[in-house]
């Protein structure tokens, strides 16, 4: 066992590391400091939950839920961490501007963070993303390039075991230096069919590369497709940040519950030297320690750093630049349904399997945003049954609709890359606050010319991706809704003036305060955020761990 937390008996605690959030981000890191024997405590502002709880919940949930999709309301809430509820809606989190719907975030405060219950995509970035300005005029680039970031996207595939092609010409992107771990979730008919149907036409409908077990790995058995992937896998076969968490626990790290950070203290060479946080009976107390990772996503963190202000950073802890809580990002998007001539099939194996990516990279990026569009997995017997349902079909006919619906419906969801924009910006509401009396957070949302003219062409593409299977009952959805994939609050830069952290997700305000994770990147891309995430995480630790032996 390695050296382990202290704490007082009025509570306080002292530690080499003090890591606020227990997602994936924050799992990592625990695991990889705690593993060298560094004293580690993560604060967790949410309660702890079993699998078995989730799965139970999510069983029980009325009809209604579960055709709206509610994948946050099986997991119950501290009174003390509230986090976006939308059956009914709680507005903890309050979004205006012209584009507020397509900011309407679902994320977990819970031990072992939002992983949960996600898709478990794990995308790279493309070489491209890195270098939006240099090569294409617009957004920003990263202070550091993909072959710098390639490594530790190599170790973080393997920390989250995932499976993906081993052919190069079914990856996105084929740069790799490593193979996957495991090879791909099998292609279902649906996704071979798909395939064929729209491949030749330059679509390029690949595996995505998945968070979840095509065998034994890490203690986590093989995956079986049970489809339940969102809201809960019911198995442990699916990746969550809950599995280093627990790794990280094995090794001495502590984690604290319903511990809820609000203050940190600076002193006078403005480093960071401990945070306080209230319990679930209001009381509060205080952790110090040498080294600091905020981990509570990209809402969560800009939020704790303008709370946090002293009288040494009047405007927020980490914002000399006045950039924390601005260029808020997410991949806005939308979905396309219809019924196509030939049987389908969709809802066997993982909700995620297959993705279109013809349209994530190229010149027209100067112009309009790239997309990828997701061949969804999930099965469509619940939306055949509302449909069916409302047509007043009973008996016989309703069995068959419901039958003909599920067998031969598709639904595809598309994602368009944001720019970062000051303007989108995350703000400490004056009149809402949390049952500590903490402030909630305002966010401001725009999506810019850039993603309407990409979601315009985007249109355009699905249209003859429906003439191309003779579809009936064609839609797309009007607007823009949300992907979860929270990006730029604390974004990454070159330069202080116009940044917050560094290219190791070190702030450049606070020589030990590191805050890795979705909030740094500064390129969107299209591709979900997780494993990039990840990535930065497991870098962000290897900085902290030479910054703390003295070699940086």
């Amino acid at each position: 066992m390695n050296k382990q937390p202290v704490f007082t008996a009025q509570g306080d605690a002292s530690a080499d590391i003090v890591i606020v959030g227990s997602g994936v981000v924050g799992g990592m890191i625990a695991n990889e400091l705690v593993s060298q024997g560094y004293s580690v405590l993560v604060l967790e502002a949410g309660l702890r939950i079993e699998r078995s709880q989730a799965v139970e919940n999510w069983r029980n949930m009325p009809f209604a839920n579960r055709a709206g999709s509610d994948f946050q309301g099986l997991y119950p809430q501290s009174k003390f961490a509230p986090a976006p509820l939308y059956f009914p809606p709680n507005n903890y989190v309050n979004v205006t501007g012209p584009n507020a719907s397509s900011f309407q975030q679902g994320y977990l405060r819970t031990v072992g963070g939002t992983t949960w219950h996600w898709a478990a995509s794990c995308w790279r970035h493309d070489p491209s993303d890195f270098v939006m300005q240099s090569k294409y005029g617009v957004g920003r680039d990263w202070p550091i390039s993909y072959d710098e970031l390639e490594p530790w996207y190599c170790k973080a595939e393997n920390e989250i075991g995932v499976a993906g092609p081993h052919d190069p010409a079914r990856q996105s992107p084929s740069q790799r230096s490593q193979p996957y771990p495991m090879d791909m979730v099998p292609f279902a008919h649906g996704d071979s069919y798909f395939a064929s149907v729209v491949n030749p036409h330059g679509y390029n409908l690949v595996p995505i590369p998945q968070g979840r077990s095509t065998r034994p790995w890490e203690g986590r058995p093989t995956c079986c497709g049970n489809n339940n992937c969102q809201p809960i896998c019911p198995i442990g076969a699916m990746y969550n940040g809950i599995h280093h968490i627990e790794r990280a626990e094995r090794a001495g790290a502590v984690v604290l519950a319903e511990a809820v950070v609000y203050k940190m203290d600076t002193d006078s060479n403005n480093r960071i030297t401990a945070v306080h946080w209230k319990d679930s009976a209001g009381a509060s107390h205080k952790a110090s320690g040498k080294a600091f990772a905020l981990a509570c996503n990209g809402i969560e963190t800009p939020r704790l750093l303008l709370m946090a202000a002293n009288e040494a950073n009047p405007t927020g802890i980490a914002n000399s630049s006045d950039m924390v809580g601005r260029n808020m990002m997410d991949h806005s998007g939308f979905h396309c349904s219809f019924l196509t001539k030939e049987p389908v099939w969709l809802g066997r194996g993982p909700a995620q399997s297959s993705c279109m990516v013809g349209y994530r990279d190229g010149e027209f990026r100067r112009d309009y945003s790239a997309n990828k569009v997701i061949l969804n997995n999930i099965s469509r017997v619940v939306a055949a049954t509302t449909q069916a349902l409302a047509k007043g079909l009973v008996g016989k006919a309703l069995d068959e609709e419901i039958r003909y619906r599920a067998v031969h419906s598709v639904d595809l969801s598309i994602s368009l890359e944001p720019l970062p924009d000051p303007e989108n910006r995350l703000t400490l509401s004056k009149t809402r606050l949390d049952p500590h009396g903490l402030p909630c957070p305002d966010i401001y949302y725009d999506v810019g010319d850039y993603v309407r003219k990409g979601a315009e062409a985007s249109h355009a593409q699905l249209e003859h991706i429906g003439q191309l299977f003779d579809a009936k009952e064609f839609n797309i959805s009007k607007g823009l809704n949300a992907n979860n994939h929270i990006m730029g609050g604390v974004i990454m830069g070159k330069d202080a003036k116009d940044a917050v952290v560094d290219g190791n997700c070190r702030a450049f305000d606070h020589e030990n305060l590191w805050l890795p994770g979705g909030g740094a990147i500064p390129s969107a891309s299209v591709v979900n955020s997780t494993l990039t995430m990840a990535a930065l995480a497991l870098k962000a630790a290897q900085d902290m761990a030479m910054r703390m032996k003295g070699l940086v």
